[in-house]
């Protein structure tokens, strides 16, 4: 199924402002919100794919890759759904949209008092806090091969990982842990606080737990309570095809591990693009800069220009004009939305020796009285009419 528009999943403008990306998507989360739409299967996704467009909309930076690549700057390749996505890949569940937006429903998951007593979702009472890794970010460098055909690179990354002495709960054995008595476990506890429209009630992270629900008795002597050591792991990460310079793409849970078994970061990964001394990338076409000498362009014959996968034979015509632009079509780069490829463009000029012996001289100047060697009119306006398209 095609992705809808983002903006058009929260129902604002392109040009709208945080805050009012914020209220929209508050008002669909309330609209589709599980406890009100208890069974509904279509709800449950809206409500997801809401969660999905405001956790992109809400962050500058992924704001930014989305209105310059759609998608694709989201997702890494049309249609893949693979390894990159905008929302960590589209596998979060009601819990970790919960506990990523829950300041937007007033608590963690629920609505609050004045918007019927809805509370989390599955049953009524606000979820427990689970930390968010943060996110690293590392480069990578592509060249024009790596770009044409999509490529695997590994990476070592030194990050924080699940304590394995603990397995990420913080405690020390078993019985390491006990319920939070402020919360009784649920994370969260609710105020009542008096109105001139009455009491009002609001539901706030418990600040002795700190909205986990337990409380740690002994700490793991590996990692101090937190859950997570300082260590590395071997990411492999594949770019796809079509890429380009300044593109972000995202690995979802490739991140920094979420203290006490919570939710582990993201791997943004950063495109440059190495240089090629042969050729230039102009979106998805690329350019050669061919210059024939004067027999050729007069004479015709056949040359080698470099493409992607190699050299290749083009036919020159005889009395081949500068400025004249021959296409390849299909040499070029592939869409990383994946609609098509683009052309290798081959643009010519004539080079015109700097300095003549006197038998090439002579040989010229025999020449300069023939009608062959005068240009006419029409074609100094074909000639000048290529090279200033180039300027407009």
């Amino acid at each position: 199924m095609e992705k809808r528009d983002y903006y058009e999943v929260l129902g604002v403008e392109k040009n709208a402002s945080a805050d009012e990306i914020k209220k929209a998507y508050r008002k669909k989360a309330i609209q589709y919100h599980p406890d009100k739409n208890p069974g509904d299967k279509e709800a449950e996704e809206k409500f997801k794919e809401a969660a999905e467009a405001y956790d992109v909309l809400s962050n500058p930076d992924k704001r930014a890759r989305y209105d310059q690549f759609g998608h694709a700057g989201m997702s890494g390749a049309a249609g893949n759904g693979g390894p990159f996505g905008g929302f960590g890949g589209g596998g979060m569940s009601m819990e970790d949209i919960f506990s990523m937006f829950g300041d937007i429903f007033g608590g963690h998951g629920g609505f609050g008092g004045d918007f019927g007593g809805f509370g989390g979702f599955g049953g009524g009472g606000a979820q427990q806090r689970r930390h968010r890794g943060s996110d690293l970010r590392v480069k990578v460098k592509l060249n024009l091969k790596d770009i044409s055909t999509g490529v695997e690179k590994k990476f070592k990354l030194k990050k924080y990982v699940t304590c394995s002495h603990c397995h990420g709960t913080g405690a020390e054995g078993d019985g390491g842990t006990e319920t939070c008595p402020n919360c009784k476990g649920s994370g969260s506890v609710i105020r009542n606080q008096q109105t001139i429209l009455g009491t009002m009630q609001t539901r706030t992270t418990c600040p002795n737990c700190g909205g986990e629900g337990k409380i740690i008795k002994n700490k793991c002597k590996e990692c101090s309570g937190e859950g997570i050591v300082y260590g590395e792991e071997v990411v492999t990460v594949k770019i796809p095809a079509g890429v380009a310079e300044g593109m972000q793409l995202s690995m979802s849970g490739k991140g920094n591990a979420g203290k006490h078994n919570g939710i582990p970061g993201d791997l943004l990964i950063l495109v440059e693009e190495e240089p090629n001394n042969e050729l230039i990338r102009d979106e998805n076409d690329l350019i050669y800069n061919l210059l024939l000498s004067f027999p050729t362009a007069a004479l015709g014959g056949a040359v080698e220009i470099p493409t992607i996968d190699g050299k290749v034979k083009v036919k020159i015509e005889p009395g081949t004009q500068p400025g004249k632009v021959l296409r390849l079509r299909g040499k070029g780069l592939p869409s990383v939305n994946g609609y098509g490829t683009g052309d290798l463009l081959v643009n010519i000029s004539i080079y015109v020796p700097e300095a003549l012996s006197k038998d090439e001289k002579k040989a010229l100047e025999s020449l300069e009285d023939s009608d062959n060697f005068r240009p006419n009119v029409s074609i100094k306006e074909k000639i000048f009419k290529k090279f200033k398209n180039w300027f407009d």
